[in-house]
């Protein structure tokens, strides 16, 4: 199983950027998906949570700025940041919860996608 991201890039501040997540490979069910972001010199930090059945969950400095979506027949999920900040620039890495047969549900990360937001 593979989680592989795309759609990072350096922007200016203010302008938009979407990410995606495509897990492929022997999938039975893809769970819920995750996006995490690491900056320079801090930890990993999620940035927001989304179930198989929609619930979406946001960490408090991205409400209303960045959008979590997925298509659960494509196995992607997708993160759309609007009003981007040069604090929001880091590494980030998708994660998630992947049953491989009806019974075993494992844990897999991207390997990480940089965003680089210039003032």
């Amino acid at each position: 199983v593979q989680l592989v991201e795309s759609g990072g890039g350096l922007v200016q501040a203010g302008v938009s950027l979407t990410l995606s997540c495509v897990a492929s490979g022997n999938i039975y069910k893809v769970n819920t998906m995750r996006w995490y972001r690491q900056a320079p010199g801090r930890q990993r930090e999620v940035v927001a949570g989304l179930t198989l059945g929609g619930t979406v969950h946001y960490t408090d400095f991205v409400k209303g700025r960045f959008t979590n979506s997925r298509t659960n027949a494509k196995n992607t999920v997708y993160l759309q940041m609007n009003s981007q900040k040069p604090e929001d620039t880091a590494v980030y890495y998708c994660n998630a919860d992947i049953k491989v047969t009806t019974s075993y549900v494992y844990d897999y990360w991207g390997q990480g996608t940089q965003v680089t937001v210039s003032s």
